[in-house]
């Protein structure tokens, strides 16, 4: 060993690298047994981290990348924002969305470690609070306007000096959340995950010394920037774009566009969400710091799924975002639903990976967080309590294997997908009278989409509160390489046997009052499928029908697969069937066109009267060209009458995405796909501010 040159040996590397994943863990196990809040002990919403005196990140428990990745910017902002001035027993507590974090309730608690009075370390952890105040129940609203209206903002604040709590800091904080005794609760979680830390970080320089612990740190963030470089080197140069739409700002029903261009020089990448929409009224605004994160994500999961995650990792990787936009907004833009944009962020990061990456690609996941929030009065302590869950959904289908089912996709750790029914009616005065698989929810292909969940959860109290923020309600997760997309996610409240809808936006919904029976049912969406279901094994359909992910009609419809009555394959009908739905798809001849058309935020392109009476939509419908590689394009069309039959033209960073040039075929099919319900394609076609 050689620590004082700045290098040690491979066996004490790999032992301090185990030894901080060890001790990160040992920090998760610690909050897991100590907190008093179900999001927290059996939803996982919480994460853990370990970062050098640079604040660069060390490593992370099986934890949420969106809560991790952001962490070390925080951790240097609040470095500086007490001048260095940091003690050992310092606690600092912070949720500022503007200062690196994610949304209010994601409230991280920052220790600073000291060998004798030199900083040394910091140890981390953000959790997810149930309520931080603001306009409702759970704090996250869907048609928050400002940040003003989601909660305590906590700005950098010592809460502890010196291991002695700071007068007033806490109660503070506490007289203005709901579910105080929760809040502290979760507090002292914290508190004790992180001395958890310094006691570990105590042990291992005490076995190996301060000098070859910090070599060990730097060679194991130099040995993932190498990782990382070598990965990215085998992107073939040049840029990538994708485009992607939120379902709207959830004040009105016009989409959100959101923009990249992915760089890949050497062994660097640059990630450009210029040409994004300006920051909107609603909470589905995000930090540069978000944005960051969920660029690095998409890449490391593509690119580098084995390596470690830690500050090393992040050296290659530039994300840029223009101020005052949905990916870089500015006070005092709400953020609540930040998660939202954040998994539009992954989607087109790996959309536009698919044309330098083929291999990488998979079917969109299910594409949003699902931020589901009832108030009750729970029945074991006689209290109000906030039942808080995030349903899971279906992921997308690859190149090898169908998409997972109800799953937590993989840009969130190790988040529980479903909350057990019995906590849930012990906790709160709910009763779970449903949990089952979403059918026909996944997207059609030749490997499907995973399917959703269908949970409906019915109040016992008197009265509540339903609170929701969620994406893809109205825009359906897409599928790639000619896959359909999945199904939406939905909610919707059960009164006296009839479905209300709570919101005049789907999945915006901002305490909807409830009463006694209510039912709250929660559909959340399917992930996208992978290349043409049509394609798709006949027996791996009928064994879908029969295991119940897939309807006889649906396997008729949409794969072409025809069944008798006894459940067998009916080759002969299945074959004719297949050869009907492969004639009857559309396919339009690309004309290069000067420019890329957008009209309110909107990519437009025209076609002739003819070409849309042949699609079978009207002027402003939705459609989606289909790429044969990669992820769709999607656009609203208008006639005009300059342009040919059986033609649409194409601007240079539209043909880019498709990978296509002039004369070419393209493949257009019509949103919103499978199921024509006439509401959904009412908030498509015509969208309003």
């Amino acid at each position: 060993m050689n620590a004082t040159a700045g290098t040690i040996d491979l066996i004490t590397l790999e032992v301090i690298q185990q030894f901080i994943i060890a001790s990160v863990r040992e920090m998760r196990a610690t909050m897991i047994k100590t907190a008093h809040s179900s999001i927290i002990y059996e939803g996982l919403d919480f994460s853990c981290a370990l970062l050098d005196a640079d604040a660069q990140l060390l490593g992370q428990s099986e934890s949420s990348p969106a809560h991790v990745i952001p962490l070390p910017s925080q951790v240097r902002q609040a470095r500086e924002f007490f001048a260095g001035v940091l003690e050992p027993g310092d606690v600092i507590l912070v949720n500022d969305p503007y200062t690196s974090g994610t949304h209010l309730n994601d409230v991280a608690m920052i220790v600073p470690f000291h060998v004798g009075d030199e900083l040394t370390a910091f140890v981390a952890t953000r959790a997810h609070w149930g309520d931080v105040g603001g306009m409702y129940p759970g704090s996250i609203s869907g048609r928050a306007t400002e940040i003003f209206q989601e909660g305590l903002r906590i700005p950098f604040l010592k809460v502890y000096r010196q291991g002695v709590p700071v007068p007033g800091i806490l109660d503070l904080i506490f007289a203005n959340v709901r579910g105080r005794e929760d809040r502290e609760g979760d507090f002292h979680a914290m508190l004790a995950c992180c001395h958890t830390a310094q006691t570990r970080l105590k042990e291992l320089i005490a076995r190996f010394g301060v000098a070859t612990v910090r070599a060990g740190m730097r060679m194991l963030l130099d040995r993932s920037e190498q990782r990382m470089r070598a990965a990215i080197a085998r992107i073939a140069p040049g840029t990538y774009y994708y485009e992607d739409y939120l379902d709207s700002d959830n004040i009105g029903t016009r989409p959100v566009l959101v923009c990249v261009a992915v760089t890949a020089a050497g062994s660097e990448l640059q990630i450009d969400f210029a040409g994004s929409s300006p920051q909107v009224r609603g909470p589905v605004n995000c930090s540069l710091a978000v944005t960051a994160t969920g660029a690095f994500v998409a890449l490391k999961a593509l690119l580098d799924p084995q390596g470690h995650i830690n500050q090393g990792a992040v050296r290659p990787v530039t994300v840029s975002a223009p101020e005052g936009t949905v990916t870089n907004a500015q006070f005092p833009a709400a953020v609540g639903g930040f998660s939202e944009m954040r998994r539009r962020i992954e989607s087109l990061v790996t959309g536009a990976l698919a044309a330098a990456a083929p291999a990488y690609v998979a079917g969109d996941h299910k594409g949003a967080s699902n931020h589901t929030y009832i108030s009750s009065e729970a029945r074991a302590r006689r209290r109000t309590t906030i039942f808080y869950e995030y349903p899971a959904g279906g992921t997308g289908g690859f190149l090898e294997h169908d998409g997972a089912d109800a799953m937590r996709a993989w840009d969130e750790g190790d988040f529980s997908s479903i909350q057990p029914a019995e906590v849930v009616e012990h906790e709160h005065a709910l009763l779970v009278e449903c949990c089952e698989l979403r059918t026909d929810s996944g997207g059609d292909g030749l490997h499907r989409g995973g399917l959703g969940l269908r949970r409906v959860v019915r109040l016992l109290a008197n009265e509540g509160t339903f609170s929701e923020l969620s994406d893809r309600n109205i825009l359906q997760p897409f599928g790639v390489c000619g896959g359909g997309a999945g199904e939406p996610n939905r909610f919707v409240v059960r009164r006296d046997g009839v479905e209300i809808e709570p919101s005049d936006i789907p999945g915006k919904v901002s305490g909807f009052p409830l009463r006694r029976d209510d039912a709250v049912v929660m559909e959340s969406a399917g992930g996208g499928g992978y290349a043409d279901p049509l394609e798709r094994l006949t027996s791996l359909v009928a064994r879908d029908v029969r295991e119940g992910y897939v309807s006889r009609r649906h396997a008729e419809e949409c794969y072409g697969v025809v069944l008798r009555d006894d459940a067998t394959i009916d080759e002969d009908a299945t074959a004719k069937q297949r050869a009907r739905q492969r004639a009857a798809k559309t396919s339009l001849t690309v004309v290069a066109a000067e420019k890329d058309d957008f009209l309110d935020g909107r990519r437009t392109c025209s076609v002739a009267a003819s070409t849309l009476q042949r699609l079978g939509a009207s002027e402003g419908a939705a459609i989606e060209f289909v790429s044969p590689r990669g992820a769709p394009l999607r656009a609203w069309v208008k006639v005009s009458n300059g342009i040919a039959d059986g033609c649409v033209p194409l601007g240079p960073k539209g043909r880019a995405i498709l990978a296509l040039t002039e004369g070419q075929p393209v493949e257009v099919r019509l949103l919103p796909g499978r199921r024509e319900a006439a509401k959904l394609s009412a908030y498509i076609f015509n969208a309003t501010a």
